[in-house]
């Protein structure tokens, strides 16, 4: 009996646990330990998440995000496309460590019952949709990872504070180092967000954007821009940097991480 897509989604949520569980022992440990096996479980991961959106998109014939299951599952998969891009340059590759818990229950959470109804079919033109898909796509695990590498700061801030050895002898940048990672993921988060909602106004939706104002999921990006874009500017015009800066990552994309699904939901325009 051949798999379903929710059934290859499951078997990557399972891989994804499996990392998670691996990512205590690297806390534990305070990341003395190589973590390529942690990347190799989130890149198996990873590669049944992408089976199962792809049989789920060809199946339907379009993009997958038309209801709380797809949207959830497609921005889950945005981040740990980021991530494993970003991985592949060891310096980076403890970020895994703070990624699969949130892949993880994030899974979880899409994986209830009621969450996957049928959807209506996008109107679009196809070149456009993709574009427009893609960037926001890239735009969130952008974000995703910045506020991976913002926690990861806060933990090892916290231990320098606490003088635990593990901070000195765990193989992770130095704080300074990730601060200037979360802070360069974010702006490239940003050029991506703006990039996306440009071309959301010139051809995805077309006159249907004339009444952008009334449809909560355009608003809700146009807010989400002026979020990032506040934290930017209040880290480099006022030199809010360090700790306030990390929060303000963290909470920027739980943010979106929680209220993603339901504007997506509540939008008109992606819901006709």
């Amino acid at each position: 009996m051949a798999l379903t897509d929710r059934n290859w989604f499951v078997v990557a949520v399972l891989f994804y646990g499996v990392s998670t569980l691996y990512s205590m022992f690297l806390f534990r440990k305070g990341f003395s330990r190589d973590d390529k096996i942690n990347y190799g479980l989130l890149g198996t991961a990873f590669l049944f998440h992408t089976i199962a959106m792809l049989q789920r998109g060809l199946s339907l014939e379009r993009c997958p995000i038309n209801n709380l299951y797809e949207a959830t599952v497609f921005s889950m998969w945005t981040m740990a496309v980021s991530y494993l891009v970003l991985g592949a340059w060891p310096r980076l590759r403890f970020l895994g460590a703070f990624a699969a818990p949130i892949l993880f229950a994030v899974g979880v959470f899409a994986l209830m019952p009621g969450l996957d109804v049928p959807g209506p079919r996008l109107e679009a033109s196809r070149i456009w949709l993709s574009l427009h898909v893609a960037l926001f796509a890239l735009a969130y695990g952008a974000f995703g990872l910045s506020s991976v590498a913002a926690l990861m700061y806060l933990t090892q801030e916290r231990d320098l504070k606490l003088h635990k050895l593990r901070a000195l002898l765990a193989h992770v940048p130095p704080i300074q180092r990730l601060e200037y990672v979360a802070g360069r993921l974010l702006i490239a988060g940003f050029v991506l967000l703006t990039l996306a909602l440009g071309v959301s106004f010139v051809g995805v939706a077309g006159g249907a954007l004339r009444n952008w104002a009334a449809d909560p999921k355009i608003m809700w990006s146009v807010f989400v821009w002026v979020l990032y874009a506040a934290l930017i500017l209040l880290r480099w015009r006022f030199a809010q940097s360090g700790r306030r800066f990390a929060w303000g990552a963290v909470a920027g994309f739980t943010f979106v991480l929680l209220t993603f699904p339901l504007f997506n939901l509540l939008s008109p325009i992606h819901n006709p």
